[in-house]
């Protein structure tokens, strides 16, 4: 396979990461306010929700772009899966964005759609937690001596 240098892919998959938690963090502020402009019945900024939405869009790309680098880099790299928990990691991650994502849609149709998409939020916050610990340890394997 003709793969880019492993190096130049483990720095895009670092800077993806990073606007990946941004996006998150970006992610719960905008929501946080739009709970509380509800919460006390005011209006929310016309421009909050569609901010909101896209921000939403750009991680779940960052997330699979994430999922791809891995992929691509761990099959280049070893020539096959598996060689650390931090496969497990990325895959709950990804899983949960796509829940988030698509319980997001459903808020304003299924009842039970905001609370699932809060509650996967707050269970991708430990999901990311987990992907940081264990990529670190994945990019310790890749770093020259």
């Amino acid at each position: 396979m003709n793969l880019p240098s492993f190096l130049w892919l483990w720095k895009m998959a670092a800077w993806s990461m990073g606007f990946s938690l941004f996006a998150y963090f970006i992610l719960g502020g905008t929501g946080l306010w739009m709970w509380n402009r509800r919460a006390v019945r005011s209006p929310r900024p016309q421009w909050l929700r569609p901010f909101h939405y896209i921000t939403g869009i750009v991680l779940v790309l960052l997330v699979l772009l994430l999922l791809g680098i891995g992929l691509v880099g761990t099959v280049g790299y070893y020539g096959n899966l598996g060689h650390s928990p931090h496969l497990a990691a990325g895959l709950v991650v990804v899983g949960l964005v796509l829940i988030s994502a698509g319980s997001a849609t459903q808020i304003g149709s299924w009842k039970w759609a905001r609370s699932l998409h809060i509650g996967t939020n707050s269970l991708l916050f430990l999901g990311f937690v987990w992907v940081l610990f264990t990529g670190w340890d994945v990019v310790q394997k890749y770093l020259p001596d």
